[in-house]
């Protein structure tokens, strides 16, 4: 029989999780958490990883639980470690992944008295989870030495067998109630969630007697239901000439293909989409920037062309700050956002929010219905935005080797079928400039939108997803996160395309006073770094270009190198991406 942890808290952690089909374990070094770790990797049902550094120990098993759409658990010992979880529990949280954090922790008459690797741990991520709990420690593990301490409330001084035996079956009890309550959480609400588990020391022993585990509630997939306003609402819909859809950062094959047919064939909808939605039509935006740059600069003359009567939205975060700026001050009649778990009010005028999927809402809104619509909508928004892009077309064929060049050939030269994450900043808004080949996958950390933690994120996600996976990163985000490649399970086929502008080049497109010592140090923070001995260190191959002749000539070869992870470097000029990228939009719009 398989040895299991002796603590009962942490056997009893071991095996519900089991029980609720959380099997990929990610666990950071440490000594309280041995329990744990000894009952996770004793078990052949649980697959585990192990990593040290916690931040990017969090953001791995991030990147998996975004691929498999069910819970990672993630244990850490106790004290600063379980801090380091919390930027990934944050992009959880804000991106619907579901996390399991399993803190081990000191024992609470142990907390605030001066040992070391102890900090207040109840309550440490609470804006940023679904759900926690602080279990009850075990009164039967080690009772002498709780007995011992006079801090400790949690057995009188006279207490008897009998009575350490009463307690601990309450606390047994309550644990399994509690373990099941957030494992629960975590599967229903797709988010972050955090047990707590005090344990006394002795830490290490294991045992082949099980515990009488009760039976917990099972997960039930809920069922969706339209709303009862539904149908006032679909009244509403078809009546409406002027529509707007947005389709946020979305899992591929989130919505049939023939769903999004019908939407693109409504003459009064005109549909925006992220790169990160992962939907493709030839009647879509896809490149919303293209349309929105240009019609800034020409705001007077279309803006009451293009507003929108009634706005749909469904997906995640919008990348896009331009129709975020358009849409608040030329506000729609009506936003509805369609979501089974929450609704932002982005755009300052959300008045309905369904609580279904956007695949169940699209079938509802358009079953049976007969209503043609003679709406030239679609069309003059899309002629708009063709002669925006044919524009930029002309822009484009002179272009000098630069972060806008770079991406438009990435975007020309990476074959279809490929698994893309992008980490954040000036990597995702290029992408969502350029056409990708259709069956390109996209993924990107846009929950709190921050640079750290994209690497560990897209080898975590190559842990699952077998489609080869390159990530496009910039240099400070890849500097940033360089613990991510602190791993030993990179596949083979796994590459990295950096492009360095040796700094924070997105900064030079903002407001600020440019090429001073002041901006050059604290916002653009340059730097003269590449990544070759990093490559070194990790076991990574390396290559660099620093012109088209260069990347031309490389970057086939740097595709078809799969014997080792590759990192292939890409050193654009600091001080003219800028000025190419603001040109770019202005040639649109002329």
């Amino acid at each position: 029989m398989s040895n299991y942890p002796r603590i009962p808290i942490a056997q009893t952690v071991v095996r519900l999780s089991e029980r609720y089909g959380i099997d990929r374990i990610v666990i950071c070094a440490g000594s309280r958490n041995a329990p744990l770790t000894n009952g996770f990797v004793s078990q052949d049902y649980f697959k585990t990883y192990s990593i040290v550094d916690e931040r990017a120990a969090a953001f791995f098993a991030l990147g998996m639980a975004q691929q498999l759409k069910k819970p990672v658990a993630l244990v850490c010992t106790s004290g600063s470690a379980l801090l380091n979880f919390y930027p990934a529990i944050a992009e959880a949280y804000y991106s619907d992944i579901p996390l399991v954090v399993i803190s081990a922790d000191r024992m609470p008459h142990r907390i605030d008295i001066g040992d070391g690797q102890t900090i207040r741990q109840e309550g440490v991520f609470e804006p940023h989870l679904e759900t926690a709990a602080i279990l009850k420690p075990d009164v039967i593990h080690n009772t002498a030495a709780i007995l011992e301490n006079p801090m400790q409330q949690l057995l009188p001084q006279n207490a008897d067998q009998s009575l350490i035996e009463k307690i601990q079956k309450v606390h047994q009890k309550h644990n399994e109630q509690e373990i099941a309550r957030v494992f629960l959480k975590a599967l229903k609400s797709q988010g972050p969630v955090h047990l707590n588990i005090p344990m006394e020391e002795p830490l290490y022993g294991m045992t082949e007697t099980l515990l009488s585990i009760e039976e917990t509630p099972e997960y039930n997939f809920p069922t969706q239901v339209l709303a009862t306003d539904f149908a006032s609402a679909k009244k509403a819909w078809h009546q409406a000439s002027k529509k707007w859809v947005i389709i946020g950062q979305m899992p591929p094959d989130e919505i049939d293909q023939s769903l999004i047919d019908v939407l693109c064939a409504d003459p009064s909808v005109i549909v925006f989409t992220e790169t990160t939605s992962n939907i493709t039509h030839q009647k879509l935006i896809n490149s919303i920037d293209s349309l929105m740059a240009p019609a800034e600069l020409l705001m007077h003359k279309i803006d009451e062309t293009i507003r929108p009567e009634l706005l749909l939205t469904f997906g995640g975060m919008v990348v896009s700050k331009k129709i975020k700026f358009f849409l608040r001050k030329h506000r729609p009649k009506h936003h509805w956002h369609i979501d089974k778990k929450k609704a932002y009010n982005t755009y300052y005028c959300l008045d309905k929010h369904f609580k279904v999927s956007p695949q169940v809402f699209l079938a509802g809104l358009y079953e049976n219905a007969n209503e043609e619509s003679s709406s030239n909508f679609q069309n003059q928004i899309l002629n708009y935005y063709n002669g925006f892009k044919n524009k930029g077309q002309e822009y484009l064929k002179d272009l000098p080797f630069s972060d806008l060049s770079v991406f438009r050939f990435l975007a020309q030269n990476i074959p279809s079928d490929h698994h893309l994450q992008i980490a954040n900043s000036s990597s995702i808004r290029y992408t969502q400039l350029f056409d990708w080949s259709e069956n390109t996958i996209f993924y990107c950390n846009r929950g709190t939108s921050g640079i750290d933690g994209s690497t560990a994120t897209a080898i975590g996600a190559t842990q699952i997803n077998e489609l080869p996976t390159i990530l496009i990163t910039g240099d400070l985000s890849f500097f940033y996160d360089i613990n991510g490649l602190w791993n030993d399970t990179i596949p083979e086929n796994f590459k990295i395309i950096l492009i360095n502008n040796n700094g924070g080049g997105i900064f030079r497109i903002l407001p600020g006073q440019k090429d001073t010592p002041k901006y050059d140090r604290y916002f653009e923070t340059i730097h003269n770094r590449d990544a070759k001995y990093i490559a070194k260190a990790f076991g990574f191959g390396y290559s660099q270009s620093n012109s088209f002749w260069s990347l031309k000539r490389k970057f086939s070869r740097f595709l078809k190198s799969n014997k080792q992870p590759q990192i292939f470097e890409i050193q654009t000029p600091r001080k003219i991406n800028d000025g190419i990228l603001l040109n770019y939009f202005k040639a649109m719009g002329v």
